[in-house]
């Protein structure tokens, strides 16, 4: 890997003022949904068949979701649930999807003015209520990403809604792996990390620093979670790290005037996503056009203990405190203010 100070990146503000509406919708969406969505970009703008025929449907969204008004891509702020599927082959069946775990997990609120979003890291170890799942799963307390095992995407949206009370939008589901093909395919991201970082696969280290990555030493880093500080939260800050290097890369770039580099990127993206049969892409698209690159923030649900027994095995408990205020702040549209006052901070060793 190659340490040093990244490319200056240029100031995408008086570029974002004369780009074109679906320029500007393509960065929007690119930041917000990085390595799981980039193929919804074309939805809105004359590409729709040739990408969104390589998207996979299932229906996901539920009753135990949230009531969803159409006309929420009218006005009004938007909750997207964006789960990042991993195969473990080998494991013992658990369910439907044996063998499979939520190992990404991250809400997407855009606030009501369309005009910026925030995006909440899950810790997969998070110990909630699990609804039940028919004869794969009676219900319970269980880890959070035990519920993709035992229902699928349906199952975990159903939980995270439940954990949040926020009525979900629509759901993407891509397979982590699709990150180092998308890497590749912006001919990879500079990373910045606050603290060191050895990798417990490949023996690589990344020293403080900046970091020019390619697709395999991006999905390298982002799966660490023995040789990082914080374990499984200082993975869930590299996968942060990740998304926002990958929005710097197009923004700094002219991979949206370049209609191979966007091909690839595209089909990359599609081939890689789940979505709920009812999210119409279309509107998906145009729903974010406004939303800048620099307004996009991101936060972890706050813990009180990264070390709890459970019959599951050691999970993560949330804060009783800070963690239902973070989702009453997303639910009032107020998330701004919470942040405001509880800043975030890299893991500490």
């Amino acid at each position: 890997m190659v340490v040093g100070t990244p490319s200056r990146v240029v100031p995408p503000t008086s570029r974002w003022r004369s780009m074109a509406g679906w320029k500007k919708a393509g960065i929007a969406l690119l930041v917000l949904l990085a390595v799981l969505c980039a193929g919804l970009v074309a939805a809105g703008f004359g590409l729709k068949h040739r990408y969104e025929s390589r998207v996979q449907r299932q229906d996901i969204l539920g009753p135990g979701t949230g009531p969803r008004d159409e006309r929420r891509w009218e006005s009004g702020p938007l909750n997207l649930l964006l789960l990042g599927s991993d195969s473990r082959d080998g494991e013992p069946d658990q369910g439907r999807y044996p063998g499979q775990r939520s190992d990404t997990i991250m809400l997407v609120h855009v606030n009501a003015a369309r005009d910026g979003a925030t995006v909440v890291s899950i810790p997969r170890d998070s110990y909630v209520d699990v609804p039940a799942a028919g004869e794969a799963w009676a219900g319970g307390p269980n880890k959070i990403n035990a519920a993709f095992a035992f229902g699928g995407p349906a199952l975990a949206a159903e939980t995270v809604a439940k954990l949040t009370g926020l009525p979900l939008d629509g759901v993407l589901v891509a397979n982590f792996a699709a990150v180092r093909k998308l890497v590749d395919a912006v001919e990879g991201v500079t990373v910045c990390l606050p603290y060191t970082v050895t990798s417990s696969d490949t023996g690589v280290t990344w020293p403080v620093g900046c970091h020019n990555l390619d697709g395999k030493a991006a999905d390298d880093l982002m799966r660490q979670r023995h040789g990082v500080p914080g374990g499984d939260f200082g993975r869930i800050h590299d996968q942060q790290l990740v998304v926002r290097a990958i929005a710097e890369r197009v923004t700094a770039t002219s991979l949206l005037t370049s209609p191979t580099r966007l091909d690839r990127v595209l089909t990359t993206a599609a081939e890689s996503l789940i979505v709920d049969r009812d999210l119409n892409l279309t509107d998906l698209a145009l729903a974010l056009r406004r939303v800048k690159p620099e307004s996009v923030q991101f936060v972890t649900v706050p813990f009180s203990d990264p070390n709890l027994q459970t019959p599951a095995g050691s999970a993560v408990r949330l804060d009783e405190a800070r963690a239902p205020a973070l989702f009453a702040a997303l639910r009032e549209d107020r998330v701004a203010q919470w942040l405001a006052a509880n800043p975030q901070t890299p893991p500490a060793n």
